[in-house]
């Protein structure tokens, strides 16, 4: 026997485990096509990914939902070495409302099944959500957005505090606003 052979027979995996790993809880606009895709996550009884395993995506035969790339309501993929299978490309129907997209794994004869839940809205009311749902560079616009309004905020609190209680308190009527400009990011050296 050479040294680093492995002696270990091959065991059969007899438990998998299914989860949803992306793309879960996505919005998107109704008549439009996914920018994102549903990746499911494939692993043994003891977390390990599985590599190899059969996964299988299904799309609703009716109401809202759509196709995948290949025209048809359901993908099959096999998963990578870090036990990762994907869906994309997905051309969603016109019908506004949630749905599941049904998710079910093999590998020899261990089986396991998720689902992943979507939403289609009408594209007027989706554009919001579906473009913060859909990648990281408008998410993190959204948050800077968010720290500029609570850096006004708190500087608008910051100068009311301090200020002595005999002397006069600077305060806001309901109908006075704040307003935010564009925010200015600067990539260099100090």
């Amino acid at each position: 026997m050479a040294w680093g052979a492995d002696t270990s027979p091959t065991q059969e995996i007899r438990t998998l485990d299914l989860r949803v790993v992306e793309g879960d809880g996505a919005v998107h606009a109704a008549g439009s096509r996914a920018t994102g895709g549903v990746t499911a996550l494939v692993s043994d009884g003891e977390g390990r990914p599985v590599e190899g395993a059969t996964v299988t995506f299904m799309l609703p035969s009716s109401g809202p939902g759509g196709v995948f790339a290949t025209g048809k309501r359901t993908e099959i993929a096999v998963t990578h070495s870090d036990g990762r299978a994907e869906a994309w490309g997905m051309q969603w129907n016109r019908l506004a409302g949630s749905f599941e997209i049904r998710i079910t794994a093999v590998k020899g004869q261990a089986h396991a099944a998720a689902v992943s839940t979507q939403t289609l809205a009408p594209a007027d009311r989706a554009a919001a959500g579906a473009q913060v749902s859909r990648g990281g560079g408008n998410r993190k616009l959204l948050w800077i957005a968010l720290a500029a309004a609570g850096a006004a905020v708190a500087g608008v609190a910051g100068s009311s505090m301090g200020k002595s209680s005999a002397g006069p308190v600077a305060t806001t009527s309901p109908t006075s606003t704040t307003q935010i400009g564009t925010p200015t990011i600067s990539l260099g050296h100090p």
